[in-house]
Order: C-alpha cells, then sequence, then structure tokens
C-alpha cells in the first residue's frame, strides 16, 4: 500500500522559512517523480516543484528562488525548503508521486497523493 505523509507546516511570519518532508512507503521511490502542489482557501490546487529520481527539477515561477525541492532516496524522503515565505503561500501543500520518469507540473498526471499540511504565512 502506498503512503505519503508530509509534515513540517505550521504558521510563520512573512519573511520566514520552513522545510516540509514526506515520508514514502510502498512505492518504488526510486524510480519516481516526486512533486509538491499546495491549495489556498478557494482556489484550485496548483504546481509547486517537481524532482526526478537523478535530480532534475522544475519549479513553478511564484517560488523560482526561494524554494527549492529535494529527494533523499536512500530514506524515501522528499523535501521542500521554503524561504523569504509570503502570506500568498499560505496553502495546504501536497506531496505526489509519479509512476514515471518524466518531470510534469500537471496534477492529474500524478498517482498518489498525501493528506497535506498546513502552510500559514502571515503580514
Amino acid at each position: 500500500q502506498v503512503q505519503l505523509v508530509e509534515s513540517g507546516g505550521g504558521l510563520v511570519q512573512a519573511g520566514g522559512s520552513l522545510r516540509l518532508s514526506c515520508a514514502a512507503s510502498g512505492v518504488p521511490f526510486t524510480t519516481n517523480v516526486m512533486g509538491w502542489f499546495r491549495q489556498g482557501p478557494g482556489q484550485e490546487r496548483e504546481f509547486v516543484a517537481a524532482i526526478s529520481v537523478r535530480g532534475l527539477r522544475m519549479y513553478s515561477d511564484s517560488v523560482k528562488g526561494r524554494f527549492s525541492i529535494f529527494r533523499d532516496n536512500a530514506k524515501n524522503m522528499l523535501y521542500l525548503q521554503m524561504n523569504s515565505l509570503k502570506p500568498e503561500d499560505t496553502a495546504v501543500y501536497f506531496c505526489a508521486a509519479r509512476t514515471d520518469n518524466r518531470l510534469t507540473s500537471t496534477a492529474h498526471e500524478y498517482d498518489y497523493w498525501g493528506q497535506g499540511t498546513q502552510v500559514t504565512v502571515s503580514s
């Protein structure tokens, strides 16, 4: 059974930092593309970042230069380092896994999802 569990969310002031973690089990982690998405109140789910097994990365324009995605294949862990946080970053952040080896920013092309972790950035 596939399980993705996010952690690390919380309440921070604008300009602060958080690191989100995603623990993966039941998936061939070393062959899966992993990604982060987020969904704010009353908004559609949007792409944040993705990383291939070999470390190729892609980011949304809204977070590029502020967020970094990285993975530890030996530990089946995915991370999102978020710096210079803004109030508009407030959302539930979801970890996702894709059973393919090509990067994509399209949510429906990911096969497995975590339950999400809340990030709130105050001004």
